[in-house]
C-alpha cells in the first residue's frame, strides 16, 4: 500500500478557525502544493451548519436564540441540510484529490459511508446505510452524518460520528432534513459511559476504516502547514 492519508488531530476547536484551515488546505492541495491526502480530525464547541440544502423547517430557532443557548450558526458550501457539531462528537474533514482515487461524487460519498461502517463493525456496532439518504445508521438510529464540498476533485468538509455526544442538542434542529430521524451515538449502542476510552477507540477504528476503505496507510502527523 503506496498510498498515504496523512492524520492530523487538531483536538477540540471551534468551527469558524477549521472552516478556514480546510479550505486553505484544499487549495494547496489544488495548487499541487500538498502532496499526500490529509485527514482532519475534530471535536467542536456547539454549532449548527447549514448546507446550500437547507430548508426554513430544518432550524426552527433563530441565529439569536442559538446564540443565547451557547450555540453559534454557520452557513457553508457543504451540501445537505441542517446539522450539529458538539462536544464528544469526532468529525472528519477528509482533504482528497479524487483524481487519485476516482473522479466520482456518488462514489466517494458511499466509500466515505463504508470508511465508517468498517470503523463501527470494528467496535462491535452494526452500522448500514439507509438507501435513498446520505449517511450512517445502526438499528434504524442515525449515527454519523456526512456533508461535503468538492473543488476542482479536491474534497472538504465531511463526516461528524456520534461518540459520546449530548443528543439532547440534535432537538434543536431537524438533522439533515429528515423528519423523525432519532440520533444515536457510540457510547449509547454499547452501553458505556467511560468517555476518554470510548473517544480513544472511536478514533482509531475511524482512521482504520478510512485507511481501509480508501486504499491508503495512515499516518499520524503532529503538524500540517495551514
Amino acid at each position: 500500500m503506496s498510498r498515504r492519508l496523512v492524520v492530523r488531530d487538531l483536538g477540540r476547536m471551534a468551527y469558524a478557525p477549521v472552516l478556514e484551515i480546510q479550505r486553505s488546505l484544499a487549495q494547496q492541495r489544488i495548487a499541487g502544493e500538498l502532496a499526500e491526502d490529509l485527514l482532519l480530525l475534530v471535536e467542536h464547541d456547539p454549532v449548527v451548519t447549514l448546507g446550500r440544502s437547507t430548508r426554513p423547517q430544518s432550524l426552527p430557532l433563530s441565529a439569536l436564540e442559538l446564540q443565547r443557548r451557547g450555540i453559534a450558526e454557520y452557513e457553508v458550501e457543504r451540501g445537505g441540510d441542517a446539522t450539529f457539531h458538539g462536544p464528544g462528537q469526532l468529525v472528519g474533514y477528509p482533504i482528497l484529490d479524487l483524481r487519485e482515487h476516482r473522479e466520482d461524487l456518488h462514489w466517494y460519498l458511499r466509500t466515505l459511508e463504508m470508511a465508517l461502517i468498517h470503523g463501527l463493525d470494528s467496535l462491535g456496532i452494526l452500522a448500514e446505510r439507509n438507501p435513498g439518504l446520505t449517511g450512517v445508521w445502526t438499528r434504524g438510529r442515525k449515527i454519523a452524518s456526512i456533508g461535503i464540498h468538492v473543488k476542482q476533485w479536491v474534497t472538504y468538509h465531511g463526516f461528524a460520528l456520534n461518540v459520546n455526544t449530548d443528543l439532547s442538542y440534535f432537538d434543536l434542529i431537524v438533522p439533515c432534513g429528515i423528519q423523525n430521524v432519532v440520533m444515536t451515538s457510540v457510547a449509547m449502542e454499547l452501553g458505556r459511559t467511560d468517555d476518554a476510552a470510548i473517544w480513544t477507540e472511536a478514533r482509531q477504528a475511524v482512521v482504520e476504516g478510512m485507511g481501509r476503505a480508501f486504499g491508503a496507510l495512515p499516518v499520524e502527523a503532529a503538524s500540517v502547514q495551514q
